[in-house]
């Protein structure tokens, strides 16, 4: 089987990343897949995430104004799989170039779309924010029917779409942890890197409150630092701010609370990760990936999206009672079991054979 992933980058250590080199590494090693993949202006350059090296990769630059840069990026694509010859293609980005593919694409070459991200991942609250949110969503939208299928990682973020292409395939739980963390540490993580629709500034904004009853816990923020939103740069009482990290199983299992104030997500492999190691985890009810994954009051928290003093109440409990936050650990772990690789894995591979079977007939 030939595979072709198109992406923005692979050199982030965001969630597309981490998935798309768990998946392609799996695809390799079990399988012995050939696996191809296209990024843009460098996006394969210093990677965080380790790919298989078998892997080939191909970076198309575009940095000559929107209009040119989707003529050469079309003029690109076409030269690069006509050489590569591709089973099927697999994009996984959410600019709407990529969504575009569809449209001006000359191939008979399956074309899938695997979404990792929200129809709400642009919304801001200003009406000239909501109307062009409104547009780009409604051209998603359509384009999203002209793929041969829509990948969607969860029934919540399928109903997102209006179309009738649609798959549901969730994202794989990488590791297995044997071990889980021990919920004794006076201390919160939040694994997010700095962007607007993480919401970082909302945790930032109730921490305080927090800390009034319980001074004596922290909480520490992974992720990539942004300039424009210099939130390390607050000088807020026991929160401290680092790097992303590999070892990140390692995080999960020193802390005792997991967080997330994201505006929107997809599937989040965070909430996955750590629950997995039996990590009690707290998030705002955003559109649309926290709830295909949290059962409110039973393996974590959903709080009604800016009730922040929801909130404050409920990693206050978490905190104070330790037979609750152990409880709920414990059913976090058992939960997140149906995200096991190897069955994920063998979703795709049935779904690939499936389609390239129905493409040679």
């Amino acid at each position: 089987m030939k595979l072709l992933y198109i992406t923005q980058r692979i050199n982030e250590e965001g969630g597309i990343q981490r998935v798309l080199s768990v998946k392609t590494n799996y695809l390799i090693e079990k399988w012995n897949y050939q696996i191809s993949i296209i990024t843009q202006n460098d996006g394969d350059s210093d990677v965080f995430f380790e790919f298989n090296k078998a892997i080939r990769f191909y970076d198309i630059s575009l940095k000559k104004g929107k209009v040119l840069n989707l003529f050469e990026y079309k003029k690109q694509l076409q030269k690069h799989i006509s050489f590569l010859k591709p089973d099927c293609i697999i994009v996984c980005d959410f600019a709407l170039k990529s969504f575009s593919i569809p449209l001006f694409l000359k191939t008979d070459v399956p074309v899938i779309f695997e979404a990792h991200g929200s129809r709400f991942n642009e919304y801001r609250k200003t009406f000239f924010g909501r109307f062009t949110g409104k547009l780009k969503y409604e051209y998603r939208n359509y384009c999203a029917s002209k793929f041969l299928f829509f990948v969607a990682l969860s029934k919540e973020s399928l109903k997102e779409w209006s179309i009738k292409n649609g798959r549901i395939i969730s994202n794989p739980l990488w590791f297995k942890m044997s071990q889980p963390a021990k919920l004794e540490e006076k201390k919160i993580i939040m694994v997010a890197r700095h962007s607007y629709e993480k919401g970082i500034d909302r945790i930032l904004k109730i921490w305080p409150f927090i800390m009034q009853k319980h001074p004596e816990w922290t909480l520490e923020i992974f992720g990539k630092a942004n300039k424009a939103l210099q939130f390390e740069k607050q000088q807020i009482n026991n929160v401290t701010f680092s790097n992303p990290v590999h070892n990140i199983q390692e995080v999960y299992q020193a802390a005792s609370i997991l967080v997330m104030t994201s505006r929107n997500e997809a599937l989040p492999m965070v909430l996955i990760e750590a629950m997995s190691v039996g990590l009690p985890c707290i998030a705002y009810d955003c559109p649309v990936g926290p709830k295909a994954i949290i059962r409110n009051n039973e393996n974590g928290f959903l709080i009604e999206e800016e009730n922040e003093k929801s909130f404050v109440e409920k990693v206050s409990l978490l905190m104070e009672d330790e037979i609750i936050r152990k409880k709920m650990g414990h059913k976090a772990q058992e939960s997140v079991q149906k995200y096991d690789i190897d069955l994920i894995m063998d979703q795709w591979k049935n779904f690939f054979e499936e389609i390239v079977k129905a493409n040679l007939s």
